[in-house]
C-alpha cells in the first residue's frame, strides 16, 4: 500500500510518465500559492488603499475646483456689479440737503439737491454701495444689482405702513417722510 495513486496509475497503464510529471508540479504550484495566500492579501490590501487613496484625491481635486469656480463666479458678479453702478449713477448729485440713511446700523449721510432729494424719497434714485463710497443709481439698474448681490443696495423703503392703534388720538396727523430740520 505504499504506493501513491499516481504510481498504481502508471502500473495500470492509464497515466504515462509525462501526465503523472505534470500532476506532481500541478500539486506543487497549488501548496506553494497556499503558502503565498498571505502575502497575496497584503497586495490585495495595498490595492485597495491605493485605490482608496486615489478616490480621495480625486474627491479633493474635484472640491477644489468647484471652490475655484465660485470663486471666480463670485469675482465676475462683483464685477458686474461695479460695471452697472459706474455706468448708470447719478453724476450731479451735489447739493446742499442733506439726506440720512443707514447703512448696517450707522447713520451716514449724503448731501443731495432738491431734485435728487425727490427722486430719493420717491424711489426713482436708490443708493447703492461702492466701495467704501455711495453712488445713486435709478430704480431699475437697482433691481438688477439685487438680482446679483442684494447687499450692495441700501434699503431706503419709504412706504412703511406702522401698524395703527384705534384708539390713537393723533392717527390723522401723519408724519411726512420729507421732513428737512
Amino acid at each position: 500500500m505504499g504506493n501513491s495513486l499516481i504510481d498504481q496509475l502508471k502500473k495500470t497503464g492509464l497515466v504515462d510518465k509525462k501526465k503523472a510529471h505534470k500532476a506532481k508540479h500541478e500539486q506543487y504550484k497549488n501548496k506553494k500559492q497556499k503558502t503565498k495566500k498571505g502575502s497575496a492579501t497584503q497586495l490585495d490590501e495595498a490595492k485597495i488603499l491605493a485605490k482608496k487613496a486615489q478616490a480621495e484625491k480625486v474627491e479633493r481635486d474635484r472640491e477644489i475646483n468647484q471652490q475655484k469656480k465660485e470663486e471666480a463666479e463670485r469675482k465676475a458678479i462683483a464685477a458686474q456689479i461695479i460695471q452697472l453702478i459706474e455706468t448708470n449713477h447719478v453724476d450731479d448729485r451735489e447739493g446742499e440737503i442733506v439726506y440720512n440713511f443707514t447703512d448696517v446700523n450707522v447713520v451716514k449721510r449724503l448731501f443731495v439737491s432738491e431734485k435728487i432729494h425727490q427722486h430719493l424719497m420717491s424711489g426713482k434714485l436708490v443708493i447703492a454701495k461702492l466701495g467704501e463710497g455711495y453712488e445713486l443709481v435709478p430704480k431699475p439698474v437697482a433691481e438688477k444689482i439685487i438680482q446679483r448681490d442684494a447687499d450692495c443696495i441700501i434699503k431706503t423703503d419709504h412706504s412703511i405702513e406702522t401698524e395703527q392703534d384705534e384708539d390713537d388720538p393723533y392717527a390723522d396727523y401723519k408724519i411726512p417722510d420729507d421732513l428737512i430740520w
